[in-house]
């Protein structure tokens, strides 16, 4: 039996991934531009010791997966989960442009893992715009599944990102002596 863990294989398959890296580049030149700008900008800071962009995504998070919730609590509170989810949207700018900038900065297998992630935050960001449209038409049934799919590729995004920065220490902007 291996001691590695079935969420260790991952990680290191996703890192050693050539389709990966061709992912990564692809973000690389469509992104380059805004890139630079996310480097540059304030959301790209030192002030917390570590990068903004773990706090933001649990405000973004944080909102979806409550619009989540309440479409299980009926049509009551339908208006509340729209609402939630357009939040999640807004938030999810920031939260993207402050992860925009790590990645930026990082380099071979974090490189690799991190545009995977981006990739799943970007598909799951798209399920959630299909969760306000839908909604936004009067089709709440559809829009809670929109939503669920987009918190279900968010879960596999969030095991990439976290074993980026818990793992390896990407999200730590302590300046070194």
């Amino acid at each position: 039996m291996s001691s590695v863990s079935l969420a260790q294989r991952v990680f290191r398959s996703v890192g050693e991934s050539p389709v990966s890296e061709q992912v990564a580049n692809a973000q690389t030149k469509l992104y380059g531009p805004l890139l630079k700008w996310a480097r540059r900008s304030p959301i790209h800071t030192d002030a917390l010791g570590h990068s903004l962009h773990p706090v933001l995504t649990d405000v973004t998070l944080g909102c979806w997966l409550s619009a989540s919730a309440l479409d299980l609590a009926g049509p009551d509170s339908h208006r509340s989960a729209k609402l939630l989810v357009g939040l999640g949207l807004v938030a999810s700018v920031p939260t993207a442009l402050a992860g925009a900038a790590d990645w930026a900065e990082m380099s071979g297998e974090e490189r690799r893992i991190g545009a995977i992630h981006s990739l799943s935050t970007d598909v799951a960001t798209f399920l959630f715009l299909g969760s306000l449209a839908a909604r936004m038409r009067g089709h709440h049934a559809a829009g809670s599944r929109f939503a669920l799919a987009g918190n279900l590729v968010l879960a596999g995004a969030g095991l990439l990102g976290g074993h980026l920065a818990l793992t390896r220490g990407t999200a730590d902007r302590t300046p070194r002596a």
